[in-house]
């Protein structure tokens, strides 16, 4: 009977391990975070579970499904093209299509109003004129501004390089815990 109750479990867990493997080849991803650029939020070395059915439902190519749309505020991992090289790079999303984004002294102008950013730190102090966030494009920031490589310095992304949201830190273990 203890044989009987062992083989079982060991296929419990077999099947649980199966559809964890399934879960993170095809839904979630777990990058490890490079770079200072959205400090305090995530810190370099940490890993963060990206939800890939936040938006979309995708095979390939093609979205099968719209979920709902990107949200101000959203942490999102993208593919970038750094001259050759795609990296996942992630960013907080500022601009979403249609809205008018400035910059003064370092603060964010949306749509005429200074944006309360409680989650960005080291905000560097260059004005820079409006911009017009196009159809089906996002305007991304890292909140550690002084030190990050974002929508200033590439422009806008397309929402079709969106892989999906940063939900939590994973690893470390003491860091763990969801992203605002």
């Amino acid at each position: 009977m203890n044989a009987k109750r062992a083989r079982h479990a060991a296929a419990l867990a077999l099947e649980g391990l199966i559809v964890v493997a399934l879960l993170l080849l095809f839904f979630l991803r777990v990058p490890q975070v490079a770079g200072r650029s959205m400090e305090p939020q995530l810190y370099g070395g940490e890993h963060v579970l990206i939800n890939t059915l936040s938006y979309d439902v995708r095979i390939g190519p093609w979205r099968v499904a719209h979920l709902r749309d990107v949200r101000h505020g959203d942490v999102v991992a993208f593919v970038h093209d750094t001259g050759g090289d795609a990296e996942i790079y992630l960013k907080r999303v500022i601009g979403t299509p249609g809205d008018v984004i400035s910059f003064d002294r370092g603060s964010v102008i949306l749509n005429g109003r200074r944006l309360a950013e409680s989650y960005a730190i080291r905000q560097d102090g260059p004005t820079l004129a409006s911009r017009i966030v196009g159809p089906h494009e996002l305007f991304v920031l890292g909140d550690n501004r002084a030190e990050s490589d974002d929508s200033r310095t590439f422009g806008t992304i397309a929402e079709s390089d969106v892989i999906g949201r940063a939900a939590l830190i994973v690893w470390p273990p003491g860091r763990a815990r969801p992203i605002r």
